[in-house]
């Protein structure tokens, strides 16, 4: 059977590595490889556009920034090789390059032959036949930086054009609870806590952690306000279902809760269902989204990260040939992959909405209401 050639891409993806359809972003590149990176395509023209805009969301995933994470010293410096003229996107591909410049592929030598309980190197391995031990190769967390890159294009773009804002935190790292009490504590620790009481019991907790040579998973909360109205399409498009899929693909994901996500479970249908005032929403446990669409609420998402899977203490395992061997895991490692992850889903919330507002304008940019929308902002 030959298939026409123009038959959208989507319906045949080769390798998983492109997301979105109207603010397409496809990653490229390996954890000790020269360089990773992504190629934006559709990105609007005439946005302003240079590398100091993406920088500072870089800045805040990368690597050894603190003794909690991995003491891989990256710069992630970010370079734009195409797509920009005199400052300004020319809506033709945006790609952007970040190089790799502290690998230590001899850390990963034992790995050929074995496999990592918990890790992809068995699947790899099984899919294709070879794969890539340096540092997990492509699935390496590493490969959410350039995500993180596209992902400050897009937070530019839906800010001029809507105001639409990102935050994201820690709400608990393994099992300690981390109550929100401040905002603006969250740029301020190393944890992304909203709460500058219980920075000393993370610190201790991760400290023990690495001496036991153990890790530990994390809940982390994004939050994205003023979102514009309508963004979703209905049934296999909908909006909370796309950030679901964007979201489990972030590494180390395992859990994924829109609104009040599995807490709907024990509640009644008198509690859940967000009612409507002329004001305003009253409520908002639907987490910004109905029937698929966007309310204008702020959309909440929470994340479940599993423990690093990479850790110091030996564990069971085979090698190629099915033999039993034990493993311990060398390299610098983040004993909990959720303190760096709060950046990395504020940008892949920032994709789907990015991609979503493009969706809807193609489609319903001329629809008009003859009564102003209710002020959804109420209950967000």
């Amino acid at each position: 059977m030959v298939l026409p050639a123009s038959l959208p891409q989507r319906l045949f993806p080769m390798s998983g590595s492109t997301f979105g359809e109207l603010f397409r972003v496809t990653n490229f590149g390996e954890s000790h490889g020269p360089a990773i990176g992504c190629v934006i395509d559709g990105c609007p023209p005439g946005l302003a556009l240079s590398e100091a805009d993406i920088q500072p969301d870089l800045d805040r995933r990368r690597p050894g920034t603190s003794r909690h994470v991995t003491q891989r010293n990256e710069p992630d410096a970010v370079e734009i090789l195409s797509g920009t003229y005199e400052g300004r996107t020319t809506g033709t591909p945006v790609c952007l390059l970040i190089r790799n410049t502290d690998q230590r592929s001899r850390d990963y030598g034992n790995l050929l032959d074995t496999f990592r309980p918990g890790h992809a190197d068995y699947t790899y391995w099984r899919k294709y036949g070879l794969r890539d031990p340096r540092g997990g190769g492509r699935a390496s967390a590493r490969l959410t930086a350039p995500m993180v890159a596209a992902g400050a294009v897009a937070k530019k773009w839906l800010f001029e054009q809507h105001g639409t804002t990102f935050l994201g935190w820690m709400g608990a790292l393994g099992e300690i609870e981390i109550p929100f009490e401040d905002e603006a504590q969250i740029p301020l620790n190393p944890f992304y806590a909203p709460n500058a009481g219980i920075v000393e019991r993370l610190e201790a907790h991760m400290d023990a952690l690495r001496k036991a040579g153990d890790s530990c998973g994390a809940r982390i909360h994004v939050l994205a306000r003023c979102v514009p109205v309508g963004l979703g399409e209905p049934l296999f498009d909908k909006l909370d279902a796309e950030i679901a899929y964007a979201m489990m693909g972030i590494n180390a994901v395992k859990g994924v809760e829109i609104g009040d996500g599995f807490g709907v479970v024990a509640q009644r249908g008198t509690h859940h269902g967000d009612e409507l005032t002329p004001e305003g929403f009253a409520s908002n446990h639907g987490g910004g989204v109905l029937g698929g669409i966007s309310t204008g609420q702020d959309l909440r998402v929470a994340l479940a990260i599993k423990p690093t899977s990479s850790i110091r203490t030996p564990k069971a395992s085979i090698d190629r040939h099915g033999q039993p061997t034990t493993v311990e895991t060398h390299g610098r490692h983040d004993p909990c992959v959720g303190i760096r992850a709060a950046p990395i889903a504020e940008a892949m919330l920032a994709l789907v909405v990015m991609d979503h507002a493009l969706r809807h304008r193609a489609q319903n940019g001329d629809v008009s209401l003859a009564l102003p929308p209710i002020a959804a902002q109420r209950g967000g």
